[in-house]
């Protein structure tokens, strides 16, 4: 056979391992029938025909890998047939491929049953979407949607885009977003998500903003970059393929040398292929990420994983994650000469251009009501801190007292005295003076002190609360809840400081230690970025925060994130017992072929044997443990 047709042979049964596996088992079978029937030199041969098909495909995966500077243990594989034929023995070479192709089989299906709830996400992606085109309806392929179309939702369709409900109500399956079964149902005028599924009625959306920026089209992108990464001890497990390939090597030669007998170092050989690091810490972690998607949190990569496995302290943001972040206008205090509800469409109409979970409470606030709030313009954000522009021709400025002082004539403190403790407040200046405090309240989460007990139950012993509000309301609930530490009136360099000196804390104590952030804002975004473990809250939190965190909560739950933890360190336990486990009986079984108590057929059995086992170990991360819901 020519060398060009050879290697597109070898290119479509590496692509192909059920054709890979058919080569395996038909010469095998085949093979056998012929001994039994007294044909041994045409079994001889049929037996080389198995082997040789599947040994040249897997020469060719080595060569590739190689190239792209990985190393494993498959060269383990290639020895031990390549051995089989040059010693006579085909019936082990034939043996040793049809449990190279099974084992490659038998992994694809873990990882495909490890990844199930993952790929579940982009396989429910939607191809097209039905257009409103004034009295007609045009399906059209979900990229050219942009802001501001109509589309129309049907039962059982997918929505394609973030947008707004018209023609409402809405009763939507957001499973597959947040992991909550239990359907929800949006009015009109609310924003519905991308990935959820109709199960009601046919509505209208009005699209937000394309596909490709919408909540779902990120999820996926997440998904998939999750399921492609590889985490350190994926990478650590390569390490120690190599010393095991070491091993097994001197073994066999020493087998043979000692004893006389080539045969035993075939059989060591057969014995160590392949090696259960290739298989179990794959497919556990895989299983953990799967397992953890489910629980509706989303972690984007193995590395990420591990580290959420080891987290042994905890900064976390005030507003919008350990309260509801739906905070509600109380009070309006304002400075002479100013009226209550001018300061409030004032500040509203400006903070229609942040995203931040008090201004959309402002904005809410003035369209209760009935303030017509003008259009905003040359509008300049500091994340976190504070919004400046114009509005109808007039300098404002709203958020923080600190921001707000800066850029008025006077501070305000006498509209300070006796604020309510637990309060968020929003300082407000017009046209260089200070015009007055809107004064908001937002209830602390139900589960968070649940939250706070799980996380301690599960190593994390310093927890510490940083925000952007007044010192005396962050102090008011760290108190409450039992925290280490807390600080309030920070910018977001101040958050970042505090995950650098809990990160110093850490390792003081412990010598090592990863540190997680919590958040859900724009502000937040650089401390999630500094922590060894960002996690953002997604169900309600800002794009950039999601995007630059390694974890991202789905759902709208803080208990969750105890349950991912917990996921992710049965996963790594599973994962390394069934490292070393395997490990372990695959130098039992070299020893035992070593000393010739192991023929070459019966040690290829065997490893299969321990492959298999721990496979199904390894997928014992896909049921719930404890700490797990």
């Amino acid at each position: 056979m020519p060398g060009a047709a050879r290697t597109v042979m070898g290119v479509g049964l590496a692509r192909n391992r059920y054709l890979l596996l058919t080569a395996a088992v038909l010469p095998l079978v085949v093979g056998l029938g012929l001994l039994v029937a007294g044909q041994d030199r045409a079994a001889f041969f049929a037996f080389v025909a198995g082997t040789v098909p599947v040994l040249a495909v897997l020469v060719f995966d080595i060569a590739r890998a190689l190239g792209e500077g990985r190393f494993g243990l498959d060269l383990l594989a290639a020895l031990s047939m390549a051995t089989a034929l040059a010693f006579g023995e085909p019936l082990a070479g034939n043996v040793v491929a049809l449990m190279y192709a099974s084992g490659q089989q038998l992994e694809r299906f873990a990882e495909g049953r490890a990844r199930r709830e993952m790929t579940a996400l982009a396989a429910r992606a939607p191809r097209s979407a039905l257009l409103r085109e004034g009295d007609t309806l045009r399906e059209v392929a979900i990229g050219a949607l942009k802001g501001g179309d109509l589309i129309v939702v049907r039962q059982g369709d997918t929505i394609p885009a973030d947008g707004r409900i018209c023609g409402g109500p809405a009763v939507l399956d957001q499973s597959s977003l947040t992991g909550e079964a239990h359907p929800v149902r949006l009015e009109e005028g609310e924003e519905a998500p991308s990935g959820a599924v109709n199960v009601g009625g046919a509505f209208d959306v009005r699209v937000l903003r394309p596909a490709d920026e919408s909540t779902y089209a990120a999820i996926v992108r997440l998904v998939e970059a999750a399921a492609a990464s590889r985490a350190p001890m994926a990478r650590l497990a390569d390490r120690y393929a190599l010393a095991f390939l070491v091993v097994s090597l001197a073994l066999a030669l020493a087998a043979a040398f000692l004893s006389g007998d080539p045969r035993r170092a075939l059989a060591v050989l057969v014995v160590a292929t392949p090696c259960p690091l290739i298989l179990a810490v794959p497919v556990a972690l895989m299983a953990g990420l799967s397992r953890a998607a489910k629980r509706g949190v989303l972690v984007k990569s193995g590395g990420a994983l591990e580290k959420l496995a080891a987290v042994r302290a905890l900064v976390i943001d005030k507003t919008g994650t350990l309260t509801h972040g739906r905070a509600q206008l109380q009070e309006i205090r304002t400075a002479p000469d100013f009226a209550s509800d001018e300061v409030l469409r004032l500040a509203a109409a400006l903070d229609q251009a942040s995203s931040h979970v008090v201004a959309a409470a402002l904005v809410a606030a003035a369209k209760a009501r009935g303030l017509a709030l003008a259009v905003p313009e040359g509008v300049a954000e500091e994340g976190g801190v504070g919004v400046t522009g114009r509005v109808e021709g007039r300098e404002v400025a709203v958020g923080g007292c600190t921001f707000v002082a800066a850029r008025a004539t006077s501070n305000g403190d006498a509209l300070r005295a006796c604020l309510p403790v637990a309060s968020a407040v929003v300082a407000v200046a017009i046209d260089g003076c200070f015009a007055g405090l809107l004064i908001l309240a937002d209830r602390v989460r139900d589960d968070a002190g649940e939250m706070v007990r799980a996380l301690r139950a599960g190593g994390v012993d310093h927890i510490a609360l940083a925000s952007g509000d007044r010192a005396e309301a962050v102090e008011a609930l760290g108190r409450s809840l039992g925290l280490d530490s807390w600080a309030g009136d920070l910018q977001p360099g101040g958050k970042v400081a505090h995950v650098t000196d809990a990160r110093a804390r850490a390792h003081a104590r412990l010598a090592s230690g990863t540190v997680m952030m919590v958040g859900d804002g724009v502000n937040d975004a650089p401390a999630l970025a500094a922590a060894d473990v960002g996690v953002a809250l997604g169900a309600r939190g800002a794009a950039a925060s999601a995007e630059v965190a390694d974890v991202v909560l789905l759902v709208d739950r803080l208990d969750r994130l105890a349950e991912a933890m917990a996921i992710a360190r049965r996963a790594l336990a599973i994962a390394r017992q069934s490292v070393f486990a395997g490990i372990a009986l695959s130098l039992m079984g070299m020893l035992a072929a070593a000393f010739g108590l192991l023929e070459p057929v019966a040690g290829a059995l065997l490893q299969e044997a321990i492959d298999v086992a721990v496979i199904l170990n390894a997928l014992r991360v896909l049921i719930p443990g404890q700490g797990e819901g």
